[in-house]
């Protein structure tokens, strides 16, 4: 029977890592994301159907001026592009509670197939009877080959912000 599993915002978290000048990491959280997750089992989310949207204009790497500039039209747009969304096409077992989760991910105006890897953390019934599932996602993408391209280089030649973006999910799912 299937089973449809609703993300609690409120227990979970999107967070981003990008380096800067190649010193350093800079890491930023979106704060507004909302994602479904629909299995054929109530206990086997290998079959699960995952749709997952973060609100761009929600950005937050703890530095306003530069939360502004990623809200531009120098990297998402978010007036014209309000939400990045990821939707699944396939779950595959990696081995015990790790999986291999494709999908197609947009951001502005470009889709591509990415993949992510999964952690399950288990289930669980809280205090309040709600029973929850938890995951830990990872993955790294490009943000050239999503149409983020704007770029600076320093007087020495550095890069000012690197192509790779680390993407790091830590989500509650509640059964509905």
């Amino acid at each position: 029977m299937a089973t449809t599993w609703k993300l609690d915002p409120t227990h979970s978290e999107v967070a981003f890592k990008v380096k800067h000048l190649v010193i350093t990491t800079v890491t930023g959280y979106f704060r507004s994301f909302d994602g479904t997750v629909v299995t054929e089992n109530e206990d086997d989310f290998s079959t699960g159907k995952i749709d997952f949207t973060i609100d761009t204009s929600s950005i937050d790497t703890n530095q306003s001026q530069r939360d502004e500039h990623l809200k531009s039209a120098d990297f998402f747009n978010a007036a014209q592009h309000p939400q990045i969304v990821f939707k699944s096409t396939s779950i595959e077992e990696k081995g015990d509670d790790e999986f291999l989760l494709i999908g197609d991910l947009t951001i502005g105006e470009t889709t591509k197939p990415v993949k992510f890897n999964v952690e399950f953390g288990g289930t669980v019934t809280d205090p309040y009877g709600n029973f929850k599932a938890g995951f830990e996602v990872t993955g790294k993408i490009s943000r050239k080959e999503f149409g983020l391209t704007w770029s600076a280089v320093t007087e020495a030649g550095a890069v000012v912000v690197s192509d790779d973006v680390k993407l790091q999910a830590s989500v509650q799912f509640v059964k509905q």
